[in-house]
């Protein structure tokens, strides 16, 4: 039975009439068009889903729609502004964060919620915080060495 489903998507408003049980990766990607958040594992074990709901890093693959109903959603098209990457996407590029780049928009994601709630993490606690986010390719610590950037040039203005 479908269901409107209201919600902030990258700061525009949203309302949907969807099944309110359905994935929130699913509508992003397949009713939204917004294909950045990429299925993983399918058990929010992976990170590859993850987007930031009201602040927090949350697995969409997880996540049923419903579940957002008046929140604040941001997925990896909603970190660039004017053009211009986000600190952390910079600093992914800059650093070479990745190889194939599937696990990259979750690895973003996550560290931007780090950041959001930890502007000057230490090293450790990137390292901890980012343990749940899986890379296959092993670009772990050119991940952290970019998040460890990003927080660095944030200092003054954070990484909103």
């Amino acid at each position: 039975m479908q269901r409107v489903i209201s919600f902030e998507l990258n700061g525009k408003p949203v309302r949907l009439s969807v099944d309110p049980g359905r994935s929130l990766l699913w509508v992003l990607r397949e009713d939204l068009g917004l294909t950045g958040t990429k299925f993983g594992c399918g058990a929010g074990l992976c990170g590859a889903c993850t987007v930031v709901v009201d602040s927090e890093a949350v697995r969409s693959c997880a996540t049923p729609v419903s579940a957002v109903e008046g929140k604040r959603v941001v997925t990896i098209e909603g970190l660039s502004r004017n053009g211009r990457l986000h600190p952390l996407q910079q600093a992914f590029l800059e650093h070479h964060a990745f190889q194939c780049g599937f696990c990259t928009p979750g690895m973003i994601m996550n560290a931007y919620a780090l950041l959001l709630r930890n502007p000057q993490p230490t090293r450790e606690q990137i390292i901890r915080a980012m343990d749940d986010n899986l890379c296959r390719c092993g670009s772990h610590p050119r991940i952290v060495a970019a998040i460890e950037h990003a927080a660095s040039a944030a200092k003054s203005g954070g990484v909103r």
